[in-house]
């Protein structure tokens, strides 16, 4: 009982740090609600494209680009990475197809050319994919049939003319999904600094000369008190979870806890077992505040830099990304993606969600290995 009065205690210095982190949270996913206020209630039937056209403008690919012209808006922008990027981040575009060299003659060789697709994953993407996938289905089914171009491109057309008329309505909320997931990416830069300070707060001060002295002299052994102590964090951990639950059905509404809400509940939880276990290991090198709040810094700005919490992994570069994959955060953001743009969760969909989430436990697993070799290696040093 002793150790917990002592915890709460050393929690109770703790609380501005964890009401600053939790308000971040809380301040930047207001902000997101108000600067994407639009409904979402709507039926598309035109998505805006960009077409990157490496190849000449004629036979297949001119018939493909008249095609795309006429059941898609085709926005006009400049073939660079960086405006492409950008475009897509603000919506000014939803989809990006590139035709790659030689596509005419390759496809009516029947070599099967593969065109490069960019998107931002939302329905109006999803629709543009449907298209564009419609279209190379109906030409590769009429080029292997053995008739000539003109007689090609006019059954093409004369397929494609009985349902030319494209409406897909989605049962997605998409805008109240992507204040979601927001949400979930940006509380993992909060599940990491919350831990790593108090877990390493309260580790400090216990592991601190006058304390030692007491468990020495005390009836209660390190190992107990270790034990008492993991508990007692991760209690403390798991009230800041069902907070931001709370919080996130409060600020983005009853979507918080369909489907895809729960998913990504199950998705923090796991993550904040790997975050807690992540502060213990932080804890074992830490000597005083300077190098918490240092420690804080580092991993939770880094990581969430890194790993699509602040900045979509969309718009990073692929270094970054590879980077990335070596840490938790990396699997928690991508699985969060995945649920927020899911409207039926099959078997394939579920399997890769659960391949994400098993990471982000191996992550805590080794976190949690890692803190007992170098406890033990401190205690025989000792």
């Amino acid at each position: 009982m002793v150790i917990y009065k002592t915890f709460l205690k050393v929690l109770n210095k703790c609380k501005f740090p964890i009401i600053l982190y939790t308000g971040i949270l809380l301040f930047f996913a207001g902000f997101n609600m108000s600067s994407n206020s639009q409904t979402t209630d709507f039926t598309a039937t035109k998505p805006r494209i960009a077409i990157i056209n490496y190849d000449k403008e004629e036979g297949i690919t001119k018939d493909f680009i008249n095609y795309l012209h006429e059941n898609t808006e085709v926005v006009d922008i400049e073939n660079t990475e960086q405006k492409i990027k950008d475009a897509l981040f603000y919506r000014e575009i939803h989809y990006v197809i590139y035709i790659p060299e030689h596509y005419n003659e390759n496809f009516l060789a029947g070599k099967n050319p593969q065109l490069e697709i960019k998107s931002t994953g939302e329905y109006q993407a999803s629709l543009a994919g449907m298209i564009t996938e419609r279209y190379v289905k109906v030409a590769k089914l009429h080029a292997s049939s053995g008739k000539t171009e003109d007689e090609l491109y006019k059954s093409i057309k004369d397929t494609l003319a009985k349902k030319a008329d494209v409406e897909v309505t989605s049962k997605l909320d998409t805008t109240s999904l992507s204040r979601l997931t927001f949400f979930y990416n940006f509380s993992a830069y909060s599940f990491l600094a919350i831990a790593i300070y108090v877990i390493s707060t309260i580790m400090m001060i216990f592991k601190s000369e006058k304390i030692n002295k007491r468990t020495v002299i005390g009836s209660t052994d390190y190992k107990n008190i270790n034990f008492k102590l993991l508990i007692a964090n991760s209690g403390f951990c798991i009230i800041i979870w069902a907070f931001f639950v709370i919080m996130a059905r409060v600020l983005i509404g009853d979507i918080a806890f369909k489907i895809q809400g729960l998913y990504m509940i199950i998705n923090s939880l796991v993550f904040l077992f790997s975050a807690i276990t992540l502060g213990f290991l932080v804890s074992m090198f830490v000597k005083n505040k300077n190098t918490i709040t240092a420690l804080v810094n580092i991993i939770g700005l880094g990581s969430s830099f890194l790993c699509g919490v602040f900045v979509p992994m969309d718009y990073l570069p692929d270094f970054v990304l590879k980077i990335a994959h070596i840490l938790p955060t990396y699997w928690f953001v991508k699985n969060n993606e995945l649920i927020g743009t899911t409207e039926k969760f099959t078997s394939e969909v579920l399997k890769n969600i659960g391949i994400n989430a098993l990471v982000v436990i191996g992550f805590g697993l080794l976190f949690f290995v890692l803190t007992n070799i170098v406890s033990k290696k401190k205690i025989k040093a000792e």
